[in-house]
């Protein structure tokens, strides 16, 4: 008998591919199939933080209904979902079950029933099966659910709620199970990473964590995603860099660095204390630091911009991402005066987005000449000749792409393997490297 098929599609971060990730375990029974039009079961798994991720997720929502085939169920799962359940019920009829963020253990048995359901809880792992997606060697670990902070601009608390952490067991058993399925290399995630386990009133869970990770047989390469400021100590930061297995990669978004915006956007630490951690970071060895920036917010007048935009061109981000300020109801930012208009936002944007170039431009010619750990990933869509590669204590995606066009081997490179590699070029954002043997 044929299994039936099933079109899912993940929208937004790398949080919500973990909970796709969930769904799509609970969904072995159906085979997945690229071609929407074709599926029995369609599954948008959406975002909803700010207007760009909203407009999106509504857009794939009514696209693939009007494609898809007579009889089959539409789904709209995830955050926007759950922050519009009632507004979204009302005015997309084409959607057959809704469900928010408390339920994607549970999306079999909506499906049998043909139910939209929204649990009161947000959902944590414990012991669900996965289905990892777009690697055979890397997997995200979630490590709790909701955030304690209270940012400005974010709407997040207001739809996923308090922190509720995994339990540290349960995030050991996880990666016990996908070491002994081949993974090896893990990006640890959530809001709020560096609060983890602070509702179990434990300080530095992280710590806690580092040193339970090290013990795993198998795991070669991790890394922390998403650290706060203001929650994450200097003693953390020492862990991290004395770590052998843990990279110095600090992921931490400050959105800003004038020392009133910070305290406007209710960031918890102010400039002084935000420096120290970025300089600490930037002092270990083979650090790499990523970091993101709000343009636009209200109160944000030409100098404190430029006060930002100085300190992106002078401190040597290794990434930056950047957002212009979107003006979310349920956030203390939407009643605020002095708002910036939006083409003043878009040029400041643009801007910005030439500074944050120019950095990783910096990034990347510094690490020519260098030998790194790589995992070849796959042939590379630019060229038959070219192997698309990531520096071991990169993050996938988000982090770039290495071209190898050269060994230095006679043996046969295997995909998802470790080699060592010496960055002999870069063409325009891209890394030239040669292998010239296993790690």
């Amino acid at each position: 008998m044929k299994k039936k098929q099933l079109h899912i599609v993940s929208l937004g971060c790398s949080k919500n591919l973990v909970d796709t990730e969930v769904m799509l375990g609970r969904l072995q029974a159906f085979e997945l199939t690229d071609a929407a039009d074709e599926a029995d079961v369609i599954i948008v798994n959406t975002c909803g933080f700010i207007d760009a991720a909203k407009e999106e997720s509504i857009n794939t929502v009514l696209t693939l209904d009007s494609s898809r085939k007579e009889d089959s169920l539409l789904v709209m799962a995830g955050c926007l979902s759950e922050r519009y359940k009632e507004e979204l019920q009302d005015s997309i009829p084409e959607v057959d079950i809704f469900t928010g963020v408390g339920d994607y253990d549970k999306i079999d048995e909506l499906l049998a029933k043909k139910q939209s359901r929204f649990s009161q809880e947000v959902y944590l792992i414990d012991g669900a099966s996965r289905v990892v997606t777009g690697s055979t060697y890397h997997a995200y670990i979630k490590l709790s659910e909701g955030c304690n902070q209270n940012c400005s601009f974010c709407a997040i608390p207001s739809f996923k709620g308090r922190l509720h952490s995994r339990t540290l067991d349960s995030v050991v058993q996880e990666v016990e199970s996908l070491v002994a399925q081949g993974y090896f290399d893990f990006s640890f995630i959530s809001q709020d990473s560096s609060s983890y386990l602070r509702d179990h009133n434990i300080a530095d869970g992280l710590i806690h964590l580092i040193r339970r990770i090290e013990l795993i047989e198998g795991v070669k390469s991790a890394r922390i995603l998403y650290l706060y400021p203001s929650t994450t100590s200097m003693k953390l930061l020492k862990t991290i860099g004395e770590s052998t297995l843990f990279h110095n990669y600090f992921d931490m978004p400050i959105q800003h660095i004038n020392d009133d915006m910070l305290k406007i956007m209710k960031r918890g630490f102010g400039k002084e204390k935000t420096l120290e951690q970025l300089h600490f970071m930037r002092s270990l060895p083979d650090s790499f630091v990523r970091t993101s920036f709000i343009v636009g917010h209200p109160h944000e007048d030409e100098s404190r911009f430029n006060e930002m935009c100085d300190f992106i061109e002078s401190f040597g981000f290794d990434r930056v991402n950047l957002f212009a300020y979107s003006d979310e109801e349920q956030t203390d930012a939407y009643d605020m005066s002095e708002k910036v208009d939006q083409q003043t936002i878009e040029i400041r944007l643009d801007k910005a987005s030439q500074l944050t170039q120019r950095s990783l431009e910096r990034s990347l010619t510094k690490m020519i000449g260098s030998t790194i750990e790589v995992v070849v990933d796959a042939p590379s869509s630019e060229h038959e000749y070219l192997l698309s590669a990531k520096a071991l204590l990169w993050a996938p995606e988000i982090d770039g792409e290495i071209f190898i066009n050269d060994k230095l081997m006679d043996e046969e490179i295997q995909f998802g393997k470790i080699y060592r590699a010496k960055i002999t070029d870069i063409a325009g954002d891209k890394l030239l490297a040669t292998l010239y043997d296993r790690a």
